[in-house]
């Protein structure tokens, strides 16, 4: 089932911001994925001790099937967290090809951050800016 959701980005503070959250909503974390458990492509350095335990991926469910989504959006990630880029509008429709159709109409004349693409978790995603300056992400599961 499709859904929106809103993608929150800190600098190292994931964790205690959606323990917060999670006190006011009253609900239970979906899942949290750390730096740790993220596979490290070959060639390539891990995460840092410091890094290591810091939040990848956390799902919080809120009100009316809402979902508050957020990660520790750190200098080593290549991120350099502002007040503007700190908050994502995520789609996550139910085909691919309504994925690409979302992602080429708000892309354009947009800036594209990541194009549409398998990543690790299994998932086709991407991400950019509008034209207006808004922040995106299309996840979709489906593999169709």
């Amino acid at each position: 089932m499709a859904r929106t959701s809103t993608y929150l980005n800190f600098a190292r503070e994931t964790e205690a911001a959606f323990t917060f959250y999670r006190s006011v909503f009253g609900t239970e974390f979906v899942g949290i994925t750390r730096h740790a458990d993220v596979p490290v492509p070959e060639g390539q350095p891990g995460p840092s001790d410091a890094d290591k335990q810091l939040i990848i991926n956390v799902q919080l469910p809120i009100l009316g099937g809402h979902v508050l989504m957020g990660t520790d959006a750190t200098e080593a990630m290549g991120f350099t967290l502002n007040q503007g880029n700190n908050v994502a509008i995520c789609l996550e429709p139910d085909s691919r090809a309504e994925a690409d159709a979302l992602f080429a109409a708000l892309s354009a004349g947009g800036n594209v951050e990541m194009p549409l693409q398998e990543m690790f978790w299994g998932d086709y995603f991407g991400s950019f800016a509008d034209r207006f300056g808004v922040r995106w992400m299309i996840n979709c599961a489906s593999r169709t």
